[in-house]
């Protein structure tokens, strides 16, 4: 089978064999669509804009890499929110280009709205992003301006039909730029009864003369606190009307599960209560321990250990006399570090001191030295564990959230002088 006819979403066939994960990392959406509530989460909830958590781009790799050990079949990593990937353009790009980075022969594919993909295609198609899907609800910015209580584009918001028409213009602009990079598009329209289902083929008609790949008619779905709660869900006979004159214009995606924003496993496996906890674990984890030093700062090339002993990572960074500099190679040097008493200076000479080191690994710090240190382009990791590994790991680039010290001591606070913090 082609790499590209593994994507479930898009081939039908492929849908019992290879899997797909959601990065949730694009929490903000740049359009109000009057069907939306995004506020519920639920483990028996599968829809859009449900997750069990937000990720920064690095924590998301870093789930995304045990997750691929835990389920080997994932062929695709998908953006879709739980807002609009490019209403949030920084995390949805950097997150594709770890991703593509750690995984070049992996799928990428982002779902949107459309209104701020634009400025990002080129660079999406660098990155090899095969697959888009754009939700294009209406052609008839009157129709719009009912499904949509705004548009938010650039600075400004625009109500009713002035932000309908916004939408729509950039929506048909994205949709023929995608497809004179090569990308394969779907178009999915919600349909919403008394409002847009008798528009659905019209829809299909139009982005069928754009090139669109497939089209996907997904039936609204009753969302409490919505504006549209009082909708009435389209009836099964309704749905198959429409989607048989859509189908006319374009081949009909009949199998969608309306996938939430942190979707894991095959379509129409449901939500496993097992990768939405480790979500979790991995939203709670220090944005720093995530982040692959190694690659980072590439030109400082030692790491700075608080230890007590020389092989456990124990120590606070007020309580030391010392610190184990590490190579790849492994120990070089033990540094004595400023004395104590010094206020601000001693964190200052300390991080002139550590100019050579990427990190410095502590089991506890104060904020003063914490953000001096950080400042001065040492990545402080409060962590706990033996230290080669916690060293090798960083040299490899990879992250060691599995030595995270849940709970962090300040130095000063509670201090016993006995190794329990600073005495």
């Amino acid at each position: 089978m082609e790499l590209f006819e593994k994507h479930p979403c898009f081939n039908d066939t492929a849908r019992h064999r290879y899997a797909r994960i959601h990065l949730p990392v694009a929490p903000r959406c740049n359009v109000q669509c009057k069907f939306c509530n995004r506020k519920y989460d639920c483990v028996n909830e599968s829809r859009p804009g449900v997750t069990s958590g937000v990720l920064s781009p690095h924590q998301a790799l870093a789930y995304l890499d045990e997750v691929m050990q835990r389920q080997p079949n994932i062929a695709v990593v998908g953006i879709a929110g739980p807002g609009d990937p490019f209403a949030n353009s920084d995390e949805t790009m950097e997150t594709l280009r770890l991703v593509n980075e750690r995984y070049p022969d992996m799928l990428l594919c982002v779902a949107t709205n459309g209104l701020n993909i634009g400025k990002h295609i080129e660079e999406l198609a660098r990155l090899n992003i095969s697959h888009v899907t754009l939700t294009i609800n209406a052609i008839d910015p009157k129709i719009g301006a009912q499904i949509y209580a705004w548009v938010r584009y650039g600075k400004r918001v625009y109500p009713g039909e002035e932000g309908a028409t916004i939408l729509l213009m950039h929506q048909l602009e994205a949709l023929q730029r995608l497809k004179e990079k090569g990308m394969t598009v779907k178009v999915n329209s919600i349909i919403l009864p008394g409002i847009n289902e008798t528009h659905i083929a019209q829809i299909a008609e139009k982005v069928a003369s754009l090139r669109a790949d497939i089209f996907n008619c997904i039936p609204y779905y009753k969302n409490a606190g919505s504006a549209f709660e009082h909708l009435d869900e389209p009836s099964k006979d309704a749905v198959h009307a429409i989607r048989a004159e859509a189908a006319q214009f374009l081949p009909q995606m009949a199998h969608c599960t309306r996938c939430r924003a942190d979707a894991v496993g095959l379509l129409g496996e449901g939500t496993s209560s097992e990768f939405m906890k480790l979500l979790q674990q991995y939203e709670a984890m220090p944005k720093e321990l995530a982040i692959p030093v190694a690659a980072k700062q590439s030109d400082r090339p030692y790491i700075a250990v608080a230890s007590m002993e020389g092989m456990l990572v124990n120590q606070h960074l007020g309580e030391a006399e010392q610190l184990l500099i590490y190579s790849e190679d492994g120990l070089i040097e033990k540094r004595k570090t400023p004395e104590s008493g010094g206020g601000m200076l001693r964190w200052q000479a300390l991080a002139a001191m550590l100019d050579d080191c990427r990190a410095l690994l502590v089991s506890g710090i104060g904020k003063n030295p914490q953000d001096t240190l950080k400042s001065a382009g040492v990545n402080v990791m409060v962590v706990e564990g033996m230290i080669d590994d916690a060293v090798s790991s960083l040299f490899k680039g990879e992250h060691i959230n599995h030595l995270a010290k849940r709970q962090r001591t300040v130095c000063g606070e509670a201090c016993s002088g006995t190794g329990g913090g600073c005495g």
